[in-house]
Formats: structure tokens, sequence, C-alpha cells
């Protein structure tokens, strides 16, 4: 086979793997896993994948820049904590509260990128451990059950047969690719990360771009924090959002955005963190146990991450 032909292989795989092993994944259950087809599992699976491509939406525009964020398992960990404080004052103002607290780290993460230069993977690394340690600080290392039906309806409620977590993030997603194609900071954000030593000669607003995508990164994961604490019933800052940043890193890289920048693939994204949650409910479906489904992800990851260097190297 030639090296054009490779070329133009890697390049297909990167631009429309993530829809062919969506495909496959389907088929496959729909021969091999009973039920599969049933109205009831594709509302589980959906809703599953809901926080995943909500947290993933924000990782696609930090990747964009060239950048990475670490943090948003924590973040998701903190807004989780803040909710049980504050939802005796109603869930709006719960929902409001949790979502300022995502805002102001990644505006903690975005200050340390583009104002002290610090690297994406140290500066969202600090708020990752130390994140989560002051979640478990405002709950008291406890979980606690929640019994605000208004509020848990945003995670078991439906509008017209649709679960208000799928609903919510399609309305992310939509938003979110409106910003990216359609707007100034959009077609900011994809310059600076294709080249940020010309944006800044070219007089491009870099470092607000910059603090702008950590900030909406920790806006999206405390809304996804939000979502999973109304649809388990419980704060459990714990366990929630614990290895969150894999799956939402894996469903870019699989969607086609590259790590190294300048390029952003929402719709790709979504069907990521779709595959991301296939990979789970298959493996699980079939008697392997969790970790199984964590070494599959790191495989896809190691997989995707070959498959656009070799593409950008040529």
């Amino acid at each position: 086979m030639s090296s054009v032909t490779l070329t133009r292989n890697r390049a297909w795989l990167q631009e429309y793997g993530v829809y062919l092993a969506v495909a496959v994944l389907v088929l496959f259950n729909v021969v091999f896993t009973e039920n599969f087809l049933s109205a009831a599992n594709f509302r589980t699976q959906l809703v599953q994948a809901a926080p995943v491509c909500v947290v993933a939406l924000g990782m696609a525009l930090v990747i964009g820049t060239e950048g990475i964020d670490l943090s948003v398992g924590s973040v998701m960990s903190v807004a989780a904590a803040l909710i049980p404080l504050y939802l005796g004052a109603g869930p709006l103002t719960a929902v409001i509260v949790a979502v300022i607290a995502g805002l102001v780290s990644g505006l903690f993460s975005g200050f340390l990128v583009a104002h002290l230069g610090i690297q994406p993977i140290i500066a969202t690394l600090a708020l990752l451990v130390g994140g989560r340690g002051i979640a478990l600080v405002i709950a008291h290392g406890q979980l606690v059950q929640l019994h605000n039906p208004d509020f848990l309806a945003l995670g078991t409620g439906d509008v017209l047969g649709v679960p208000i977590m799928v609903l919510v993030a399609g309305v992310l997603a939509v938003l979110t690719g409106f910003l990216v194609q359609r707007t100034t900071f959009g077609r900011q954000l994809v310059a600076i990360g294709g080249n940020r030593a010309a944006s800044t000669l070219a007089g491009l607003p870099v470092k607000r771009v910059l603090v702008g995508v950590y900030v909406i990164s920790g806006a999206l994961a405390a809304v996804a924090g939000i979502l999973a604490t109304a649809r388990l019933g419980a704060s459990d800052p714990n366990d929630l959002g614990l290895l969150m940043e894999l799956s939402a890193i894996t469903a870019v890289v699989v969607g086609g955005t590259p790590l190294t920048g300048g390029r952003v693939r929402v719709l790709g994204t979504v069907f990521g963190a779709l595959l991301m949650q296939l990979v789970n409910a298959t493996l699980i479906k079939h008697d392997l146990p969790a970790s199984a489904a964590q070494m599959v992800q790191a495989a896809i990851i190691v997989a995707a991450v070959y498959v656009a260097r070799e593409r950008s190297s040529r």
C-alpha cells in the first residue's frame, strides 16, 4: 500500500472513524446483546452519556487551543458538594451557585495558563488534586441524600418523552457548535490553537480567549456535576467525576479534534461520548469488569492520537 493511500486512510479514520465505531458497536449489540433495541435501554444509554458529552464539549474547546483540562472531574465534585448547602433556598439557587463555582474554577485555571504561563497540564493538575479536597471539606466527606423533587427532575424527568439530561446536553452541543463556527471567539480560538505566536503578532486577544475556554470548560463541568447529582439523587463528592477527564479527553480525540489544537469538531465529540458509553455498556452487559472499559478507553485514545500524529506529520 502506497504512502499516499495510507495517508488518505488515516485522514478518513480521523474524520469519520468515530461514526464508524459507533455504528459497528450498535450493530454488534443488536446482534449479540439481549434487549438492546428496547426504548428503555436507549434512554439509559443516552442519559448515562449526557454528563460525559457535556464535559467533553468544554474539553474540546480547551484542546482546540492546544491545552488540556484535567480538573473537570474535581469541578463536578465541587458542584455536587455545594448543591445540598443551597438546595434549601430552591433548586435554581443551588444550580446557580454550582455553576458559579465552575466558572471560578475555570477562571483560576485560565489565569494560571494565560497570565502566568504555566503549562495547562500542570495548572489543571493542581485543581484536579485541590478541587476534590475542597469538595470533601465542604461535604465533610459525607454522601448526602437529596429529596427535592424539582431538583431531582433534572436527572429523572423528561420533556415529550426525551430525558431532560439529554435535552440539556443536546442544547449545549448546538450552542458549542454555534460558538465555534459562527462567532469571532470561535474563530480566534481555532487560530490560537493553530499558531499561538502568529495569533499574538496578529493582535488577537490570546490571553482573553485562553481564559474564556477554561471558564467555559469549568462551567460545563459544573453543569455535568449538577446533572449527575440529580440522577444519582445524592451528593457524593468522593466518587462523582472520578476519571471523567479520561472519558472526556478520549471522546474529544476520537471525535477528530487533534491534541495539537487548531480544530474543534463538536459533532465528533458528541459521537465520541456516545462511543465511550457504548464501550462501557457493551463490556458490562457481557460480564466484563469496569476496569476492562478503562483499559479499552486507554487503547482507543492511543490509537486516535497515533492516527492524528501520522496524519499531521505528512
